[in-house]
This record gives structure tokens, C-alpha cells and sequence, in this order.
């Protein structure tokens, strides 16, 4: 897989179980290794970095929000002491950074600031989960299904509270989401199936993809008429391309049908 996302965008991971967004997720967040390739944030390749030299780095660069607001969050501390404690590691290494109110102002939480955790709705617990993340003031904001199971108000603050961060702080933002109504909000989705990019979204337009290795997915409704194993033939007419689906003889190689698709 080959992907850039530019410094200050927002992107969505779109796809079916299974396809790969949370673990490109892990693997950009640090979580995870890959066994082959390279992944850089800004100029620094990651896989590299030693394990004390990846902590710092995701201390001050780099955070991951978790699907499940809990598992982002100490259970015994308030929303405040979580988003307290998510700050020093960023503090000991001299980053500059919103006060605890601050960051509950940017993302509305500001009145359960001093809850414990079990007060609060799992909406709320997800405000709280994305003040955590954006505690450190990251470059980069990796969020794993942020609105999952969220109803559509709490739904819809948490996406005012990601394009807020985008937009005032100038964050990188990542969202994988299984949600069309989420992904229909986003500037720019990509769509990944059997762990390559199958589609990428640009302001509601849908287009196929020219991987680095000229790999070029099928479209899903597409794919649904043409079977695997189709051969398809590629002519250049009138400046553009057309791909034209046969089927062949066995035995002589003659092409028997010829069935054009539109350009």
C-alpha cells in the first residue's frame, strides 16, 4: 500500500471489517511494526526509531484514539485527571501546550470536566476519549472510529470537535469510519480492500486509484459484472481510455465476444 496524506489534511479510512484500517492505523501510530516497507510522519521514518526514541516521538507528535472511549481512558481519574495525565510526558519534553481547559473548551467537554468517568454517557466518554488525544497537541490525530455507536448530536459534536482541531491547530487528521454519513463530511476518504487502496473519495466523487505498481482496482458496482479472471483489454480513443471485457477460445486464442465498457 502506498499512501500520503499532506501535512494539515483530514482523511478518512473507509472499508469493510477486515480490510486493514485499524491495523495501518497501529502501524503509522507505532503500535505495530511492519515487517516490510517504510513510513515516515514529516521527515522522520519511523520505523527506525528505536523504542525510547518512538516514545518521545509519539509523546510529542503522534496520537492514537482507541476504538472504545474506555480504552483511552484511566478509569479512576475525572475527565480532567485523564487529560492531565496524557500531558506530561509532552511537558517533560518541553512542548508548548493548551491548558487542561483549554482543550475542554476545543472540544466541548468543558462541562463535565470534573466527572468521574462512571457519570458519563458514551458520548461524553468519547469527547473525553478525543480531549485525551488531543492533550499532547499532536501533529497527527489518529482516530479509530471515533463516532461509533454514537447517536447522531453526539455525533456530530465529535466531528465539529476533529474539523475544529483541523482547522485552529492545523492537526493532521486520520479518521477510520464505517459510517457513509461520517465519510460524506470528510474532503477526503480512501477506500481499502485486501489490504490495498481501492478507491479514493474527493468531495463526494469517487474515483479508482494508479497504485506505484500500476495495480487499478475495480470499481465495487463494476466488479459485481465482471467476473475474476476477466481479461480486459485497454485502448486509447479520442485522448481517454476505454477497458473492453473478452472472452477467449481455449484452444484457437479467438476472441469470441468483445463487449465494450464506457470510457
Amino acid at each position: 500500500m502506498d499512501l500520503r496524506v499532506a501535512a494539515g489534511e483530514v482523511l478518512g479510512l473507509l472499508g469493510p471489517s477486515g480490510s486493514g484500517k485499524s491495523t495501518l492505523l497501529a502501524l503509522v501510530g507505532g503500535l505495530l511494526r511492519p515487517s516490510a516497507g517504510k513510513i515516515f510522519i514529516g521527515d522522520q521514518e519511523i520505523t527506525t526509531l528505536d523504542a525510547s526514541d518512538l516514545d518521545r516521538f509519539q509523546a510529542s507528535r503522534i496520537s492514537l484514539m482507541l476504538q472504545g472511549a474506555r480504552r483511552n481512558l484511566v478509569p479512576y481519574l475525572t475527565v480532567r485527571g485523564n487529560i492531565d495525565f496524557a500531558r506530561r510526558q509532552a511537558l517533560s519534553l518541553g512542548s508548548e501546550l493548551l491548558p487542561v481547559d483549554g482543550v475542554l473548551d476545543l472540544v466541548g467537554g468543558a462541562g463535565f470536566a470534573d466527572a468521574r468517568l462512571d457519570r458519563l454517557s458514551f458520548g461524553q466518554l468519547q469527547v473525553a476519549a478525543l480531549a485525551v488525544a488531543l492533550a499532547p497537541a499532536p501533529g497527527v490525530l489518529l482516530a479509530d472510529e471515533p463516532t461509533s455507536a454514537l447517536d447522531h448530536e453526539a455525533r456530530e459534536r465529535i466531528l465539529d470537535a476533529l474539523m475544529r482541531v483541523n482547522r485552529e491547530q492545523g492537526t493532521t487528521v486520520v479518521v477510520v469510519t464505517h459510517d457513509p454519513e461520517v465519510a460524506a463530511r470528510l474532503p477526503r476518504t480512501v477506500t481499502i480492500r485486501d489490504g490495498r487502496i481501492g478507491g479514493e473519495g474527493r468531495s463526494g466523487r469517487e474515483y479508482a486509484v494508479v497504485t506505484a505498481d500500476g495495480f487499478v482496482p475495480l470499481p465495487v458496482d463494476v466488479r459485481a459484472e465482471v467476473p475474476p479472471g476477466t481479461l480486459l483489454r485497454i485502448e486509447r480513443v479520442n485522448g481517454g481510455y476505454v477497458f473492453r471485457p473478452e472472452i477467449l477460445g481455449h484452444e484457437t486464442g479467438d476472441s469470441v465476444t468483445d463487449r465494450t465498457r464506457g470510457p
